[in-house]
């Protein structure tokens, strides 16, 4: 049974840390690049409602948030989380994924989603990752695909937009078989990005 707990992660010049208050203003700076709380088809907190939306990553109890930052200069660009995790099955998903605009399509979401498909696969042993998506977020769904991941399917009507809508969930999954083709791939992307370095 997987026992996944708050830790830190390093790699590629990216660091993932325990989603904490301290780091409400980087993530409110983060989320200013773009104004990415605009956006239809993300859960991006609005500049007012940091704090709030820090305090819900760090209490779910089926949730280990992650802020995500340049390890260079220690700024936060974006945030990450295991979440809807359960032990008896061994799964976790991947989600509440977003990054400051400027860092958006470089090596950082390829770094981060390797270092956590390689700890949810290598170190928590799971049988399976899965990974979620808004049905109209076009983008996300093709960076899931890229990763390597199957579409399970679409949960129909399954949870409430910011703006009031009801939105159809597109459903992927990695299984641990399928993990080495995935960890290959993910290398192979990052040695194409500049600046990245041996995995």
């Amino acid at each position: 049974m997987i026992d996944v707990r708050p830790l830190t992660l390093a790699f590629n010049g990216v660091r993932l840390e325990p989603l904490a208050q301290h780091h409400a203003d980087g993530l409110r700076a983060a989320a200013g690049d773009g104004e990415l709380w605009n956006l239809r088809v993300t859960s991006v907190p609005t500049p007012d409602d940091v704090e709030r939306y820090i305090d819900a990553g760090m209490t779910m109890t089926n949730r280990v948030a992650f802020a995500v930052l340049d390890a260079a200069t220690n700024t936060v660009i974006g945030t990450t989380s295991y979440h809807d995790i359960v032990p008896e099955i061994d799964r976790v998903e991947i989600g509440y994924t977003w990054y400051a605009k400027r860092v958006q399509r470089s090596h950082v979401n390829t770094s981060c989603k390797l270092m956590l498909l390689a700890h949810a696969f290598d170190t928590l042993g799971c049988a399976v990752v899965g990974l979620r998506t808004d049905c109209e977020n076009f983008v996300s769904q093709a960076a899931i695909a890229r990763l390597g991941a199957q579409r399970d399917g679409v949960l129909r009507h399954h949870a409430l937009r910011r703006d009031g809508t009801v939105r159809d969930t597109v459903m992927f999954s990695i299984l641990r078989a399928e993990w080495p083709q995935v960890r290959a791939g993910l290398q192979g992307r990052l040695a194409h990005h500049a600046g990245a370095i041996a995995c």
